[in-house]
């Protein structure tokens, strides 16, 4: 939420120091030649500062000097990334794989991390070296298309494989 500044009537202070749309400085007046001055200019008179004596106060449009302030404040954020989460099967076909891919290709334009998970069930757990080797070639097909560092390496876990990745 942005603190909103004084305008016009709400300034408190005999005099005000005036500065004119484009920057320049006028000078010090008293509130209500000021206040007259915004009137003949068709403007707003708005505090910028209170915290000198006299008080700085800008010729300008008030709604247009709202919207450029809470631009500058959206502007700050910084992405946060996420964790995505993309599963593979035991079983899946290369065509599938192409298209895991694509979607592992998109969040990480994005800038997401993806958590690559290819869970084994009963006897698949037996062939995990199996496993390994669909995970490497889902990695070798992803290199062709974006490159990626590897934040957590491949490890084994009781429900199957993981890797989490990054750009």
């Amino acid at each position: 939420m942005i603190k909103k500044p004084l305008i016009d009537n709400q300034i408190r202070g005999e005099k005000v120091r005036v500065i004119d749309e484009t920057g320049k400085q006028i000078g010090i007046f008293s509130l209500e030649k000021a206040l007259e001055l915004a009137r003949e200019h068709n403007l707003d008179l708005v505090q910028v500062t209170e915290k000198v004596d006299p008080p700085v106060c800008k010729l300008l449009d008030y709604g247009k000097y709202l919207y450029q302030l809470q631009k500058r404040g959206k502007g700050n954020k910084p992405k946060k990334s996420e964790l995505k989460s993309v599963r593979l099967s035991f079983s899946i076909s290369s065509h599938d794989l192409e298209t895991k891919a694509n979607l592992v290709k998109n969040f990480l334009e994005k800038g997401d991390k993806v958590r690559i998970e290819l869970p084994l069930r009963g006897r698949e757990k037996g062939l995990s070296d199996f496993a390994k080797e669909k995970m490497e070639n889902f990695l070798e097909t992803l290199k062709n298309s974006i490159s990626f560092k590897i934040e957590r390496e491949l490890k084994k876990e009781p429900r199957g494989l993981t890797i989490i990745i990054s750009k």
